[in-house]
């Protein structure tokens, strides 16, 4: 088995030498084997694993416990144990998210956190084969396009998935042959969730009355479809930057040259258009791209309306999508400067947010860990202004790169593909015209807090009971 995961990891060029890899470890078999066969791997290839565990606050005692049992395998092992607790039920309620949407979210959360921590290369996760079919038959009956039966990548991004090259059953093999023990999520066993339903019915009997190799066989189609999907991305891609250009608040398609895309590629195109103007996938169905494919045969100034606020209208080149501009804005202007001249501790609030400023010296920083997404600190020593929390004003940039490189803030927003009406709503920190932070984004690595700084500004920024992205 460890051959197979070695040849998967090195196929998919998962780890390399000085590779510092966020490895996450509930307990479960899954995690606990992953957590083995990277130990394995290290025998191999020079890296490091920082183990994450989140304990979601959902099993009173068992949680607990199966944090205690993460810790106690890494004190064994001698590798660092990041542990997060954190309450879904509420994060969940303040989301307006299931309880399993909000526990991948936060696991998400806590892992880019732990990576941006410990300067972290990979993050690993226990996804298997079974998961990867419980993700396909998932995706199939609630009606999906050929990217969701693709199930789950291999890699993605940062994420790699050592494991997915392997059935549930040969996990428990190898976990049962090396006497290694596990925790049990009891929840697993229950239907509450459509994937615990797939899992402990419909693939059980797949696999009795149909064909033993089911998973299998699902896992080699699902990787099929990926290979067919990248291929017709990078024809997209082509027809995208001949047929599209930007506008103001949105995109102009070109008539003429839409009519050149080969026709299975027309819905692929448009799907793109209106996901880089919302920045969002779900909810795009395929009676608003037929809808918006249908302007091309219309007069002149026919609109549809689409999701996310958005709209078709034809012009007289072809189509324009853009943001609908109806919608009432909130408050703008904001601007507040951050002084301590009456103390080291400043708050403020603007609409629904709540925002406290600080200034630490650098060993009571030390000593007071910071792992929340929502709060940032800065070296004060190397500000040269009066820093001042803000919306957005002309002349605005950021620093992207350690080496200097810097880049406006409007083609910042544009790259990042952030809809117009969206931009004057953000929260920006700012030492003149230089961005130190984007709230929910990015943070300026001119900024970042050294070894010698002696003073540092600490500013946490919270919107209703919780707020913030790992950027």
């Amino acid at each position: 088995m460890l051959e197979k995961v070695k040849a998967f990891v090195e196929k998919w060029h998962m780890i390399e030498e000085g590779d510092k890899v966020i490895t996450g470890v509930s307990g479960g078999a899954d995690s606990i084997c992953l957590l083995f066969v990277l130990l394995e791997l290290q025998t191999r290839i020079p890296f490091e694993i920082i183990v994450v565990h989140v304990n979601h606050g959902l099993r009173g005692e068992q949680a607990d416990a199966d944090e205690a049992y993460v810790k106690q395998i890494c004190r064994e092992h001698h590798l660092p144990c990041i542990c997060y607790q954190e309450d879904i039920d509420a994060i969940a309620k303040a989301r307006r998210q299931s309880t399993e949407e909000a526990g991948r979210e936060i696991r998400r959360e806590c892992f880019l956190r732990t990576m941006e921590v410990y300067q972290g290369t990979r993050i690993a996760l226990a996804h298997h084969k079974n998961d990867n079919a419980e993700t396909f038959l998932m995706n199939l009956a609630r009606g999906t396009g050929l990217r969701g039966l693709g199930g789950i990548r291999p890699v993605a991004g940062k994420m790699i998935r050592p494991l997915l090259c392997l059935e549930r059953r040969e996990i428990e093999q190898y976990l049962k042959e090396r006497g290694i023990a596990y925790c049990t999520d009891v929840t697993n066993g229950g239907d509450d969730y459509t994937r615990n339903r797939i899992r402990n019915h419909v693939i059980p009997y797949m696999e009795e009355k149909v064909n033993l190799r089911v998973v299998s066989h699902m896992s080699q189609a699902a990787e099929r479809l990926r290979e067919i999907q990248e291929y017709l991305d990078g024809q997209v891609e082509f027809y995208f930057k001949r047929c599209v250009k930007q506008a103001e608040m949105g995109y102009i398609l070109s008539g003429e040259v839409f009519q050149t895309v080969p026709d299975v590629l027309k819905p692929f195109l448009l799907r793109k258009v209106l996901v880089s103007i919302s920045g969002r996938e779900k909810d795009i169905e395929a009676v608003h791209l037929e809808a918006l494919r249908s302007l091309f045969n219309k007069q002149v100034g026919k609109r549809v309306d689409l999701p996310y606020k958005m709209e078709g209208q034809r012009i007289y080149d072809g189509i324009c999508v853009l943001e609908k501009t109806e919608y009432p804005l909130k408050e703008q202007g904001f601007e507040r400067k951050i002084s301590f001249a009456d103390g080291k501790v400043q708050k403020m609030n603007w609409d629904n947010w709540e925002i406290e400023c600080r200034l630490l010296e650098n060993e009571e920083a030390k000593s007071n860990h910071l792992q929340k997404s929502n709060t940032k600190r800065f070296d004060y020593d190397i500000i040269a202004r009066e820093v001042c929390i803000r919306t957005r004003q002309p002349g605005d940039y950021i620093t992207i790169h350690p080496n200097g490189g810097t880049q406006k803030l409007k083609t910042f927003f544009i790259n990042e593909k952030i809809p117009s009406k969206q931009r004057d709503d953000i929260l920006l920190v700012a030492d003149g015209n230089h961005i130190l932070w984007i709230v929910g984004y990015r943070a300026n690595p001119v900024y970042q807090v050294k070894a010698d700084t002696k003073q540092i500004l600490e500013i946490r920024i919270d919107k209703g009971e919780r707020y913030g992205r790992d950027n």
